[in-house]
């Protein structure tokens, strides 16, 4: 019976939870809560990507939305049993409100609640067709004239957004478009992605030829279709663009290539877009419900404005554009910048032969690719982990049932134990001159992740050049000016260049619908991705969950996703039910609505 303990704890537990919910007693339930306590709803509370933190946010949601929701069926999760270590009881949950289904994660200290993750996997009556539900696909029996899957295929093609419209368009064909419209593709909501590539995949190919995943293998997996067994740690860009080019082939999108979206208009009074696209040479006027710019989480290049740019006259790009090494043999590089991109391009360079030079003009956050996957990934994300029973689907719900205002304090230790390890390699870039930080609370790489999206490099051999000084480094230096065959920095040094790559960075998404819609609506928006944390380019106020992403925004039926291949895969779920509801009338209220803090 000790073994079973930890059940038999958690169950009273949602008994009592449960039952004071479905009895309308909100103090009752938010005493089944620490003080110090945290609980992030995914869509179904909440109709929103939302943390509560403490009692009494807990209180003002419930108040807000427990009449709304009807929730009801706590319960452990079929096959699962609760464990208990160190003071903290956890365990994987199912549970019901009156529209959807929902699966979760709890930790429990002191017999209380900590940690709640409420997630909605699916909305009732509108389940994906699956397992049992599964489609036949061959008409079997017979009739005359019965058109082939293949046929039925290719007239949908033909006529949505021309006979018919989407209800949803999605702008940007890349991993996040192709994501969340294979989960629109299997809940039946009719979508057209829109990518200005000639194939899907291409934002990958076109990129810098060294470019590959610094994530490994068991995190990137997409919606529906794993990797298979034998697929390479870290993907090569154009398998990752042919594996993404095959998917969206297989899961039948609706992809609309060497296509451009040219504008956008929301008429409030008939609840509908306006949006024109440019396609071969022709403007077609789309009539979508809803839109999503899903053109990368990065956002706009930024583009610097040195002294003298124009006078350059050798080759000048940013990062995004650069093609690679070919045409720089023998040639003279200047990098300005030191994160992800300046790094892969810089090593990149100096195999083809180039000299190469790298201006670092603040602090970096680097760590080693095989530390971080051991360390930082290995529990969740491995092939260990597998091994151990950990699904993909598990590892995501894990990592989302940690509140952002907390995992801070789980990430430290993890980096402490890096900077340890790898103390000799740390020790060699700093006697090269370069710049480490470990984030500014020590945190180290995902968090600066999530709160400015730069300002680290995850080390696949750069490192080693720099610190050999096979790159060259010039770092607490600025730009001051840029000369015809040269880059003057503000010691009074000068660098020759054949070529400049501005490794700079990206602006906010909010850039990319000032572009297509307006500036006004960009503004009414505001910034996307950060958290508030009130750290290096992650102004304050704390907002506890990433700006405006996967969510509603301030402006209505106006969504952005974006993220990497895990959030690609694991936000569009929750992003895929908010329009499939919206779809079918289903009442979605909105709680926690994002404030708009910054406007870029």
């Amino acid at each position: 019976m000790l073994d079973k303990a930890p059940n038999k704890k958690l169950s009273d537990l949602l008994d009592t939870f449960g039952a004071a919910l479905s009895a309308g007693d909100i103090d009752k339930a938010v005493a089944c809560f620490q003080e110090d306590c945290y609980w992030r709803d995914l869509v179904t509370f909440t109709w929103n990507i939302k943390t509560m933190e403490g009692r009494d946010q807990v209180r003002d949601m419930l108040v807000s939305q427990l009449a709304k929701t009807k929730p009801s069926n706590w319960a452990i999760a079929k096959g699962e049993d609760a464990s208990e270590s160190d003071g903290v009881l956890d365990g994987w949950i199912s549970f019901e409100t009156e529209v959807a289904r929902g699966f979760g994660h709890i930790r429990l200290k002191d017999g209380k609640i900590w940690t709640l993750l409420t997630t909605m996997v699916e909305l009732k009556g509108h389940e994906e067709p699956a397992g049992f539900d599964r489609p036949l696909g061959a008409k079997h029996g017979h009739g005359k004239n019965r058109p082939t899957w293949k046929e039925e295929r290719e007239k949908e093609a033909a006529e949505l957004g021309f006979k018919t419209q989407p209800y949803t368009l999605i702008i940007g064909g890349g991993q996040g478009g192709i994501a969340l419209g294979a989960r629109l593709r299997q809940l039946g909501v009719p979508t057209i992605i829109v990518e200005k590539n000639e194939r899907a995949g291409d934002s990958w190919r076109r990129r810098y030829k060294s470019l590959c995943l610094h994530d490994p293998v068991w995190y990137d997996h997409l919606p529906y279709i794993d990797f298979p067994r034998n697929w390479p740690v870290f993907a090569p860009k154009d398998k990752i663009g042919d594996w993404l080019e095959m998917y969206a082939k297989v899961m039948e999108l609706n992809y609309w290539s060497s296509s451009e979206a040219k504008s956008a208009v929301y008429d409030d009074k008939k609840k509908e877009w306006t949006v024109v696209v440019r396609r071969d040479g022709k403007d077609i006027t789309l009539k979508p419900k809803q839109l999503v710019l899903a053109t990368g989480q990065s956002g706009k290049a930024n583009m610097p404005n040195f002294k003298g740019m124009e006078s350059f006259k050798g080759d000048q790009h940013h990062s995004s554009k650069h093609p690679g090494p070919d045409a720089y043999v023998g040639k003279k590089a200047v990098i300005i910048g030191s994160n992800n991109s300046a790094h892969d391009i810089a090593a990149a360079l100096w195999e083809a032969g180039a000299d190469v030079t790298m201006v670092q003009r603040s602090t970096t956050h680097i760590v080693k690719s095989d530390t971080l996957m051991e360390i930082g990934l290995g529990s969740l994300y491995s092939e260990k982990a597998v091994e151990s029973g950990m699904t993909t689907a598990k590892a995501d719900l894990v990592f989302a049932s940690l509140p952002y205002k907390i995992l801070h304090e789980f990430q430290i230790p993890a980096y402490a134990e890096m900077k340890k390890r790898d103390a000799s390699f740390y020790k060699g870039l700093e006697k090269a001159g370069f710049m480490l930080d470990w984030g500014d609370d020590g945190s180290g790489l995902f968090m600066k992740y999530l709160r400015r999206g730069s300002g680290y490099y995850i080390d696949v051999g750069a490192s080693d050049l720099i610190i050999d000084g096979s790159i060259k480094l010039k770092s607490g230096v600025e730009v001051k000016e840029v000369k015809a065959h040269s880059v003057l920095l503000s010691d009074g040094s000068e660098l020759p260049a054949d070529l400049i790559v501005y490794a700079t960075g990206y602006g906010s998404m909010n850039g990319w619908a000032a572009d297509l819609i307006s500036r006004e609506v960009a503004d009414k928006v505001g910034k996307c991705w950060g958290l508030g944390s009130n750290t290096t380019k992650d102004p304050g106020p704390w907002e506890g969950e990433l700006r405006n992403m996967w969510k509603p925004t301030q402006q209505e039926a106006l969504w952005f996703h974006g993220g990497n291949l895990h959030q690609s895969r694991h936000y569009s779920q929750f992003l895929s039910l908010q329009l499939k509801a919206r779809m079918e009338g289903i009442a979605t209220p909105v709680y926690g609505l994002q404030q708009v803090h910054h406007k870029g």
